[in-house]
């Protein structure tokens, strides 16, 4: 899986109608926001502009929408927008609105997917890490409503969607991409059956509904504007949802979604689930050494407590010291017992050269993780640039690494490197790294 960074908006972008349930007019705006973020509601209605985070444990009520309540904000129907959002690839973003539903627009998530790219999309200086779900998780109601995630290599929703007596039995598989959402999902628009219409008119619900923005489902009839979009529209707007649903565990997954006759009640125990269980990981995960401030050296066994390498590709023995904040000196034993002798020129032995770039990373991610901010840090190498081979390192030398930074911009750094034996310069590159939370 390709790495990648952290997503928000290009600006901010508007749109304006009738919410579903309350029926009242609404405004809602897209904001960028800061890496690590995730997705917070604003309601410029309210006292304050009170703000809160889009979070599984703010979910107050269930019932044919998901609400977030926090003191005396509350949001209905968040399912939508969080789903455009988080299915086109932004990981932050501020929502902000003037009432306390998102507009309906045609019942579908295309209208918030328009309004993203009205926006535009922009990466950030940050990872976007997403949980790999290693274990399967299930969860599974009375009523039968089941959602298990299973392990697999790419994020994946396969909903089997079954309305009373068995109508409306649809299915719907894919992997989810911004573009496979986009064509696949956001147009498929909310549907109830028309026996429902009038007890759910009788609590005060979808006061804005009309066939422009559902589909009413009376016997095996499907009455709506337009007709049918895609023949399992039903199972694919239970897919929409989820995805909205989901993501207020607060991450982005790697997994399989299974999911039959969801809905926002297991969707949300799901989003409780997944969240409980990354905590506990968290939580039970070793911490990160922090790397003591000064010009000391750090000998092997604390080398091998802050760096996560280990053989055989620890390239970094000790640090021979610090010099000020930005220049770091390590250094690498080189012998013939050396894993990459046995393959790389054996009747020749020579260090190869790419080690040598990975040793400057390694005493750069050191030096980077002293500044107070990203202390208890990882550093990822993302790329270099300018290398240059000078001479080859064989068994016997002693390798010194020196590592400089030159910018660090949020969790973004740039460095240069060089290696040196007996003052000879053997290679030298310019280093780009990025540091996240383990």
């Amino acid at each position: 899986m390709a790495r990648q960074m952290q997503r928000t908006l290009g600006k901010g972008a508007s749109i304006e109608g009738t919410s579903l349930h309350t029926g009242k007019p609404v405004k809602l705006t897209i904001y960028p926001a800061e890496v690590n973020t995730g997705f917070r509601f604003r309601r410029v209605d309210l006292p304050g502009s009170p703000m809160m985070q889009a979070c599984v444990s703010k979910v107050e009520t269930v019932e044919r929408a998901t609400t977030l309540s926090e003191g005396a904000m509350k949001i209905h129907t968040v399912e939508h927008i969080l789903s455009a959002l988080t299915g086109m690839g932004v990981d932050n973003a501020i929502i902000e609105m003037d009432a306390s539903e998102p507009p309906i627009g045609d019942g579908s998530a295309a209208p918030y997917v328009a309004l993203i790219k009205k926006a535009g999309i922009v990466d950030q200086d940050a990872l976007m890490l997403p949980w790999i779900v290693r274990e399967p998780l299930k969860v599974e109601l009375e009523n039968g409503s089941t959602i298990i995630v299973m392990p697999a290599k790419e994020f994946r929703l396969s909903v089997t969607c079954v309305g009373p007596d068995g109508r409306v039995t649809q299915y719907f598989d894919s992997v989810i991409t911004p573009e496979n959402y986009e064509k696949e999902l956001a147009d498929s628009r909310t549907f109830c059956f028309y026996e429902d219409v009038q007890p759910l008119l009788d609590k005060g619900l979808i006061q804005g509904g009309t066939l422009d923005n559902a589909i009413v489902i009376k016997g095996d009839q499907y009455i709506c504007a337009g007709g049918l979009r895609h023949h399992n529209e039903c199972a694919r707007h239970k897919a929409m949802d989820m995805l909205g649903d989901l993501i207020l565990n607060g991450r982005r997954i790697i997994g399989q979604v299974i999911a039959i006759m969801p809905g926002h009640s297991v969707n949300a125990k799901m989003s409780q689930l997944l969240k409980k269980t990354y905590d506990d990981i968290q939580a039970n995960r070793p911490k990160v050494p922090i790397i003591p401030i000064g010009d000391g050296a750090l000998n092997t066994q604390e080398v091998l407590k802050l760096l996560p390498h280990r053989y055989p590709f620890l390239l970094v023995d000790r640090i021979l010291g610090f010099e000020g904040e930005n220049r770091c000196i390590g250094q690498k034993n080189v012998t013939m017992n050396e894993q990459f002798f046995q393959g790389h020129f054996p009747g020749h032995p020579v260090m190869p050269g790419v080690l040598q770039i990975e040793a400057m990373a390694q005493v750069a991610s050191i030096l980077v993780l002293r500044i107070p901010a990203h202390q208890g840090k990882l550093g990822y190498f993302m790329s270099c640039d300018k290398v240059k081979w000078r001479r080859p390192v064989v068994p016997g030398d002693v390798l010194i690494i020196e590592a400089e930074l030159t910018k660090v911009r949020g969790t973004i750094g740039m460095a240069t490197g060089r290696c040196t034996v007996n003052g000879e310069v053997t290679c030298e590159a310019e280093l780009k790294f990025i540091v996240h939370e383990p």
